[in-house]
């Protein structure tokens, strides 16, 4: 979770204090020098192993070995491409703004009033956070559902104490 909290200082675009600001993105563990790596020695593997059936007459057995190099670097594409998703959540004195700019598609923006909005959290157990969501009406935004539960629970907590930020600001003035 890529967290850029600000303690509250003005946005240039309005004068509506910033209370929170967080931009989401989800994690690849594998670098492009690991993913590198991997594929090359998957491809040696392959290449070595279709050469022995290759030499023992088994000619229709290496095509398949280099398909399964082919589909193990189109599902590394598919996931590389899936972590240039992100979620930008801003809290200010007035409005919750959720941003959902997905890998592939339009970008969709929420906005919520912080004093009618509440915080979901379902969590397991065993498992930690499930689920984190902002809800106001019958309006149910899910937030971070790419992130792991303890990603996911340290963003509920970071949400619902901006939120108590807000409301207690408003409840003084």
């Amino acid at each position: 979770m890529s967290n850029a909290t600000a303690p509250a200082p003005n946005r240039p675009d309005t004068d509506d204090p910033l209370v929170y600001a967080v931009t989401l993105a989800p994690h690849r563990s594998l670098s492009p020098t690991g993913f590198r790596v991997v594929m090359g020695a998957m491809a040696l593997v392959s290449f070595g192993a279709g050469t022995l059936f290759l030499t023992l007459g088994a000619w229709p057995v290496f095509g398949f070995f280099g398909l399964d190099v082919l589909l193990l670097y189109l599902a590394f594409r598919a996931s590389y491409a899936g972590a240039r998703a992100r979620e930008h959540i801003t809290i200010t004195t007035t409005l919750i703004e959720v941003r959902h700019a997905p890998a592939r598609g339009p970008t969709r923006t929420e906005r919520l009033n912080p004093f009618w909005t509440r915080l979901f959290r379902r969590d397991d157990e065993d498992f930690g956070t499930q689920e984190v969501a902002l809800v106001s009406g019958a309006r149910h935004i899910a937030v971070g559902s790419f992130l792991g539960p303890e990603e996911k629970g340290r963003l509920a907590e970071e949400l619902g104490a901006a939120i108590g930020v807000v409301r207690r600001g408003h409840s003084r003035g």
